[in-house]
């Protein structure tokens, strides 16, 4: 349990004035459309990034964020950092917590309290959990790999290696977005790995017999409107999977242009009806945005899109995962497969189907999430 160097965000001072400098001194491009149709609205961003050089107060965010005991290790010598905060219940379960891209660690800060307290927030000792909340490598405070072939299933190893290391030979996992690939893999093939709850699915349409078969209309549906918020949305995965590096020198010397490129994501990714900060509060995106800027990661970030891609494991996912595994259905996610195809690829022993909520569930729709995955672990028993 004594696994990690205590660590503390502190961000100098130097650097916050480096920042405002850099937003007021922003080249803004033309723009036509105030509508995102070709991308981030200028004028919303405009005034977001006021925000941030003026309004906005990172040594409060930094100090909530610090309230969390954190740390810094090294597995097999990649170096990650990680929230590990503790039940003071003596029955506790273990939960891994894994953030996808364009998110980070900072996305679960809205459950972890409850997670690991769960009677001082109006829940049982039965549900409480110690936590584990790692950045991925190349994100946030966990330094870039320096070599290929960190992709999701080597991310997963990485994670395998670092709840060994904490002494946790039996525990959860739960994720979206490249959290929920990786989670797949722990469940996979780590033992230690008793069950998956997972916010986002990647389940293929079958390609034998016919794939509707036991797919009822409302799981047409919602899987027809997923595929519809997709479209023409996909574009950052070609370029953060073929050429991360070259979108990384804008990306890393422009804030504007960083918040932009993760901006876009949060506006089209959550749940809201025109209005990205109606789902998610603007200082909780720029907090998750800053900790990019700050540390300087959106390159390597970004890479793991490439080393997936350039550098794929074999199998690129597991053919399938015998640990019990729980599924929330958010409205806005970006694919909704029905539980008929999920069943394919995961012992599935509870699915739901949420009221409100997208892409980025920890932030939008925290209490939901939280019931679900306290609904879903116990379902499996």
């Amino acid at each position: 349990m004594a696994f990690g160097t205590p660590f503390a965000i502190a961000i100098p001072d130097s650097e916050l004035a480096e920042l405002r400098r850099r937003l007021t001194a922003t080249r803004w491009p033309d723009s036509i459309s105030d509508d995102w149709a070709d991308g981030t609205d200028q004028a919303w961003l405009r005034d977001i990034c006021a925000y941030w050089a003026e309004g906005f107060d990172w040594r409060a965010e930094e100090q909530a964020l610090n309230r969390f005991p954190q740390f810094q290790g090294e597995i097999d010598g990649q170096p990650l950092h990680f929230i590990h905060q503790r039940s003071p219940e003596p029955d506790a379960r273990t939960l891994l917590l894994i953030h996808g891209w364009p998110g980070s660690f900072i996305e679960f800060r809205h459950i972890i309290d409850a997670l690991t307290d769960p009677v001082a927030h109006g829940g049982r000792a039965e549900d409480a959990f110690h936590v584990v909340a790692p950045s991925l490598p190349g994100y946030g405070f966990s330094a870039p790999p320096q070599q290929h072939g960190v992709n999701g299933r080597r991310c997963a190893e990485l994670l395998q290696g670092l709840m060994a290391a904490l002494g946790y030979d039996r525990y959860y996992a739960q994720g979206g977005d490249w959290g929920a690939h990786v989670s797949t893999w722990l469940g996979a093939m780590d033992p230690a790995c008793v069950g998956i709850h997972l916010n986002l699915v990647f389940a293929p349409k079958p390609r034998d017999g016919d794939p509707f078969a036991d797919v009822t209309e409302a799981e047409r549906e919602r899987l027809e409107a997923s595929r519809l918020r997709t479209v023409n949305g996909l574009g950052y995965q070609e370029i953060q999977g073929t050429r991360p590096q070259t979108l990384g020198y804008g990306l890393t010397d422009s804030p504007v242009g960083l918040a932009a490129w993760i901006l876009e994501k949060f506006h089209g990714w959550s749940h809201h009806d025109g209005d990205p900060e109606s789902a998610i509060s603007r200082d909780d995106m720029l907090t998750n945005v800053s900790v990019y800027w700050f540390t300087r990661s959106i390159t390597s970030s970004m890479r793991l899109y490439y080393e997936q891609r350039q550098h794929p494991s074999d199998p690129p996912a597991p053919p399938y995962v015998a640990k019990p595994t729980a599924v929330a259905a958010f409205p806005g996610e970006l694919y909704l497969p029905p539980p008929a195809w999920i069943e394919r690829m995961y012992d599935l022993v509870h699915y739901s189907v949420q009221a409100r909520g997208g892409h980025f569930a920890a932030l939008e729709a925290p209490k939901l999430l939280l019931a679900d995955i306290r609904g879903g672990i116990a379902a499996m028993g």
